[in-house]
């Protein structure tokens, strides 16, 4: 299975890092040992000072898929969680800067803590789905699908064009406004609805 990730997918977001919004999704990869195993804890790693987490809604694919039409494009996903993606911020911009790729601020191992998923037949309508991580019982990130600059439908379709799309490979979609560091010792909990979906400390 791979991890597809989306960049820059919430205006807010996008505002707050002081970046411009893109004609066309932006792509990055995590390998599978960006998971957590099920002891459900970030151990803070040592070559970075400044680990963010970034709560984002994870599909899952169900079907083999390549160049994917939009319209198809929901039946491709029948399950949805919360995941976080950690981002070495001091890592990320120092590779930036000198313009060199960043897949070691954002794939490095236990990046991609996933919650449990729960079908979308759950749910009333996931395209307006409310989602967010609370850091020690208080919210700092709240949103909701429908403020994606990227629907679900359309991250299928584009990254299937690009990736052929296989069961079980995951997608996070985006992170809204909110992001910021986490210590150790943090306890972070993260909903999908009403549904807590993740659980995770740092140490």
């Amino acid at each position: 299975m791979k991890i597809i990730c989306i960049g820059r997918n919430y205006a807010a977001h996008i505002k707050e890092l002081n970046g411009d919004i893109t004609e066309k999704p932006v792509i990055f990869l995590k390998p599978d040992t960006a998971l957590i195993p099920k002891h459900n804890t970030f151990f803070y790693p040592n070559f970075s000072k400044n680990i963010h987490y970034e709560a984002e809604v994870v599909i899952k694919i169900c079907r083999l898929g390549k160049n994917i039409e939009g319209k198809f494009a929901h039946r491709y996903f029948n399950e949805l969680t919360v995941g976080i993606d950690f981002t070495a911020r001091d890592l990320q911009e120092e590779c930036s800067h000198k313009g060199n790729p960043w897949e070691i601020s954002k794939s490095f191992d236990f990046s991609a803590p996933v919650g449990n998923f729960i079908h979308k037949s759950f749910f009333e309508n996931v395209y307006s789905l409310d989602f967010g991580l609370k850091i020690n019982e208080n919210w700092v990130q709240q949103a909701n699908t429908s403020e994606m600059i990227y629907s679900f439908d359309k991250i299928i379709a584009y990254i299937s064009a690009y990736f052929t799309l296989k069961t079980g490979d995951l997608i996070f979609t985006g992170t809204p406004v909110g992001v910021g560091s986490v210590q150790k010792n943090d306890h972070l909990k993260a909903f999908l609805g009403n549904q807590m979906v993740l659980e995770l400390d740092v140490k």
